[in-house]
């Protein structure tokens, strides 16, 4: 039975079942969930970052990216919802879309079993409860040989996200949170944001084990780790984005990525 806290957003909106949803899905992450839980005939729109599973999202019309949304392509796809995320999409841009669609299902996931909430969330909103619970599941299968792994001792990792500026993540985001789950730290800088921009001072460089370097969105690779650890003498790793940052349906792979990292 559903229950009124499985179908309340992020936003604190409670939303009634709908099993005929049209939907629009702005999150990437989301939109693999979607598709998994058995909605993508129901998918009239996503992003062009909304790329898993590659099967199925290649007939959903795209809509523009994340940010940059076409709204005039929206309006005329008549979508009944639109799943969007408090990290990734713009709130003007979403107050805009909330004129025409009816329903805006705000989701903010923050920490690896946030994703069972999230689940629940889309299964009640769009009428498919029994397969939320078996995915739900699924993540607690995994999520418990996570925690029964061998760990290493705890570790001040920066996990950087860009550069040109160079930016990485604070504890507040749900990549620290997976980080966390292996006994990665992050330090704690200057820019107190979410998202904070650093240099590579001597006193940060002194204050961290290693660099993790995300594969996105910043495209980052293994010749770029070894050019930074050259130049800072500390382990730089290259580390998959997707596993480390997409909830919904790829946080499962997401949990059995960080028991080979933890490993390492």
């Amino acid at each position: 039975m559903t229950s009124n806290t499985d179908s309340t957003d992020a936003a604190g909106v409670f939303h009634q079942r709908d099993s005929a949803a049209r939907i629009v899905c702005l999150v990437p992450s989301i939109t693999e969930l979607l598709c998994d839980l058995g909605l993508a005939a129901q998918l009239v729109g996503r992003t062009g970052f909304c790329i898993h599973p590659a099967e199925l999202v290649k007939s959903i019309p795209k809509v523009g990216g994340t940010k940059d949304v076409n709204i005039e392509k929206i309006r005329k796809l008549a979508p009944t919802h639109l799943v969007v995320n408090i990290d990734e999409n713009e709130k003007p841009t979403v107050d805009l879309l909330a004129q025409f669609v009816p329903h805006i299902v705000v989701t903010h996931p923050n920490a690896p079993r946030d994703n069972l909430a999230l689940a629940r969330l889309m299964g009640a909103v769009f009428g498919v409860e029994a397969a939320a619970e078996r995915w739900c599941t699924q993540f607690e299968a995994e999520y418990a040989l996570l925690q029964a792994a061998p760990k290493g001792p705890p570790q001040t990792m920066l996990y950087c996200i860009w550069q040109d500026p160079w930016m990485a993540v604070s504890s507040e985001t749900y990549i620290a949170r997976m980080m966390a789950q292996i006994g990665w730290n992050v330090p704690q800088l200057a820019d107190s944001s979410r998202y904070p921009k650093f240099a590579w001072t001597p006193e940060l460089v002194a204050g961290i084990d290693g660099v993790l370097l995300s594969t996105e969105p910043y495209r980052f690779t293994e010749a770029h780790a070894d050019a930074l650890e050259q130049q800072i003498g500390k382990p730089v790793h290259l580390v998959d984005g997707e596993m480390m940052s997409w909830y919904g349906s790829r946080s499962v792979l997401g949990l059995h990525y960080l028991r080979t990292l933890a490993n390492n």
